[in-house]
């Protein structure tokens, strides 16, 4: 971790932990991130990552990485490596802890077996259907299985036969043998193995039956003498039952603990939800820059710094709340505002010829790529010429009161360059401009007025020599409402995607130093935003930057 990353806040779970210090339940602290490797990471995962890591690094302790890879059909080696890349972008490292739960299959059967001759385990014969008819409601109690009463033996011999593969996907289960009538359903004899004929990313053909997560889940902590197994709210309610598996077979008791899970409005954050986008083509895939995953972030521009510091402002807590987008934005922003270098970059560019420069004459001028701090600023040449480029909204031809930027006869300042008064307005035939004549004021150079007089307009521009060609992708939120599951009955979340996510800018013009820029480094085209290099789609010849966020907050004008 970088040592300006903030430290974590006190909140409930550290007060857990010290209790548990003090009191000499455990003598250390060691936590997991346990992610299911069937999709990629988004922001509300880094909130746990932060969480997991950064707890344990507080109290001198360690975390694993764990995958919990139980559910084959929906797994693919292409997560579990995404997933270690995104960990270690936002800086966290599990070092040699990296485990699976298919680590612990053979453990997790013999477990199982141990429950069976305990008389804590049975083999059920229910369809899936019939298991939530007997499971029974919140308001009525459930029905015993009529397998419910085998006996040991013949438990042992049926779930014995479900291992090597005798009966089909869906035909026989191994539940718990709990209690039918308790008020918390995850009590009421839950599946702890179910029959799925599928070949697994790790094991192969090993295994045709496979463990569910809350037993898979309780005794993997255990094995890896987990002490604090931090999970999100959900996860409360099946708390009972990770307590019941591992007092039933009395081995080392981690304790779990819920907090609230990260919501952010603008977004949605099911993973299931995420694929349908990328299955359907919403997106062009997990690393889409409209994407909340850490993929499509980190190609967007979002810094591990940005995440992490806005993971430790809104710390934890066990009440569910929504975050807006804004805090987030306001965040990275202020991050970007303090290590992105000012460049020059003309997104709509109109042409301005300077008639008195030198036909041919170039020069360079020292321009620092932090202005605010010009005295310990690094700086770069920036090449001038006779014909340079500025924004075409820097243009007006009748302009209002108060336009300090370039018109017929006004005069500006190019940045860090000259002054230059507008002559002359060239048109085509459907009469937009098409090019501007100015004059220059050689006695200007730098941009600083010879004899006192006051310019209030302030362009920026580039070399029209020397520019280079670049594809522009300007992002917005991909929902249209803050909670893009407000839709009318019989509506979808995608019937709220926004059409204009994505604009794409495809002739704009930039400073020559910009060839020389690294994927995922962060730049303010000054008056624009902050952008930076795609990492997917640019290469020499072709740069594509996308735009991480505008320079001032827009949300006050859209809630307007």
């Amino acid at each position: 971790m970088s040592e300006d990353t903030p430290a974590p806040r006190s909140n409930f779970i550290t007060a857990i932990i010290d209790e548990h210090l003090e009191n000499g339940r455990f003598d250390r602290v060691h936590t997991r991130f346990p992610p299911e490797p069937n999709g990629y990471l988004h922001i509300g995962h880094a909130k746990s990552i932060c969480l997991n890591f950064g707890v344990a690094q507080d109290y001198g302790g360690l975390t694993n990485l764990r995958f919990d890879d139980t559910n084959p059909t929906t797994e693919e080696v292409e997560y579990v490596e995404s997933i270690q890349a995104d960990i270690r972008w936002l800086g966290f490292d599990w070092e040699d802890r990296l485990f699976f739960a298919s680590d612990y299959f053979g453990q997790l059967y013999e477990y199982a077996l141990q429950l069976i001759k305990l008389g804590k385990a049975y083999v059920c014969d229910l369809s899936p259907e019939e298991l939530r008819q007997y499971r029974g409601t919140l308001t009525e109690p459930g029905v015993d299985s009529p397998y419910r009463d085998r006996t040991i033996e013949e438990n042992l011999d049926l779930f014995q036969r479900m291992g090597a593969g005798e009966f089909p996907d869906g035909s026989r289960t191994l539940r718990a043998k709990i209690d039918m009538s308790s008020p918390n359903l995850n009590l009421r004899d839950p599946v702890l193995y179910r029959i799925l004929h599928a070949h697994h990313h790790r094991t192969g053909d090993k295994w045709c039956i496979y463990p569910m997560y809350d037993y898979a889940h309780a005794l993997s902590d255990s094995i890896e003498g987990i002490t604090h197994s931090i999970c999100t709210l959900e996860f409360e309610d099946h708390r009972p039952l990770y307590d019941w598996c591992l007092d039933t077979l009395g081995i080392f008791h981690s304790q779990q603990i819920e907090f609230a899970r990260l919501n952010l409005t603008y977004t949605v954050m099911s993973k299931r939800k995420l694929l349908q986008l990328v299955r359907d083509g919403y997106v062009s895939g997990w690393d889409d820059p409209r994407m909340p995953t850490l993929a499509g972030m980190r190609r967007r521009g979002y810094t591990p710094e940005a995440i992490r510091t806005f993971a430790d402002t809104i710390g934890v807590s066990k009440a569910n709340s929504i975050v807006d987008m804004e805090l987030l934005e306001h965040v990275l922003r202020d991050d970007l505002n303090n290590r992105a270098r000012r460049v020059m970059a003309v997104v709509e560019p109109l042409k301005v010829v300077i008639d008195n420069y030198p036909a041919g004459q170039e020069e360079t001028f020292e321009v620092p790529y932090f202005p605010f701090d010009r005295e310990n600023s690094p700086t770069r040449q920036v090449p001038f010429s006779r014909e340079i480029y500025i924004e075409r909204s820097d243009f007006m031809e009748d302009p209002p009161k108060k336009f300090y930027r370039l018109a017929p006869g006004s005069e500006v300042r190019l940045m860090n360059a000259y002054y230059i008064t507008c002559t002359d307005v060239i048109k085509d035939q459907s009469g937009e401009v098409v090019e501007l004549h100015c004059t220059y004021d050689p006695e200007s150079r730098g941009g600083m007025s010879p004899d006192g007089r006051k310019v209030r307009g302030t362009l920026h521009w580039v070399s029209a020599q020397h520019a280079l060609d670049a594809e522009l992708r300007l992002y917005d939120t991909l929902f249209t409402k803050a909670n893009p599951y407000e839709v009318p009955e019989g509506g979808d979340f995608k019937d709220n995607i926004n059409p204009e996510s994505l604009q794409v800018v495809t002739a704009a013009k930039l400073e020559p130093g910009l060839a020389d820029a690294a994927v995922g480094e962060s730049f303010q085209f000054m008056r624009q935003g902050y952008f930076c290099l795609d990492a997917v789609d640019s290469k020499e010849g072709a740069l594509v930057f996308n735009r991480t966020i505008s320079l001032v907050d827009t949300w006050a004008k859209m809630q307007k």
